[in-house]
């Protein structure tokens, strides 16, 4: 049973077989895609992973936006919002963009360098079919594109009062998400799976 897979779209079981490079394997009744195999994917991972976790750092380190009305200039960083939000009373808020912006994706983050360092260096990691699962299930929840665009909205209606300058964190902040789109779709998930035989 361990090399049988079931067609998503349609039920119809199939035997899996090794693909080659780049290969996909598609369902013999309705042609839904059953599953690929990525080149390097472990690699591109690995390296997307420690580039957003770079990126992460310096978009929690840095000025996000400064704000200057006349002779005021105030500059804020990703976790001066969560604060903010807090001493307005706006705690379930507060808690909701601490959880999706910063939490969450440090989460995914480390748990996938944890996993993939290990399978670098043909190790098997600890509680890998635990630690898989919880990553997997911790992606939805970080929604940091929500964020941005929430930030960028609120760009354009205080432009006309105030004068706004892009920060460091901003840049990085908006580079991590296309990171964590491309690692999610450069990951194999059967690399890290099959470990577990």
């Amino acid at each position: 049973m361990e090399s049988v897979i079931a067609c998503h779209e349609c039920d119809l079981l199939h035997q899996r077989r090794p693909l080659p490079p780049d290969g996909t394997a598609r369902c013999a009744r309705c042609g839904a895609v059953l599953y690929r195999r990525k080149r390097n994917s472990l690699d591109r991972v690995l390296s997307l992973t420690v580039a957003g976790l770079i990126l992460f750092i310096i978009a929690n380190a840095y000025p996000f936006l400064t704000f200057r009305l006349e002779a005021q200039i105030q500059q804020t960083n990703l976790i001066t919002g969560v604060m903010e939000l807090y001493r307005q009373g706006m705690w379930i808020v507060a808690g909701v963009v601490l959880l999706t912006t910063i939490v969450m994706p440090l989460l995914e983050l480390t748990g996938m360098l944890f996993i993939l360092v290990p399978l670098k260096l043909r190790r098997r990691p600890w509680k890998l079919a635990l630690l898989f699962r919880a990553i997997r299930a911790f992606q939805p929840w970080g929604m940091m594109e929500v964020f941005m665009i929430g930030i960028l909205v609120a760009v354009v209606k205080l432009v006309k009062m105030a004068s706004i300058i892009p920060g460091t964190a901003l840049y990085a902040f908006m580079v991590l998400i296309f990171i964590l789109a491309a690692s999610a779709a450069a990951l194999d998930p059967h690399i890290v799976w099959k470990e577990l035989d």
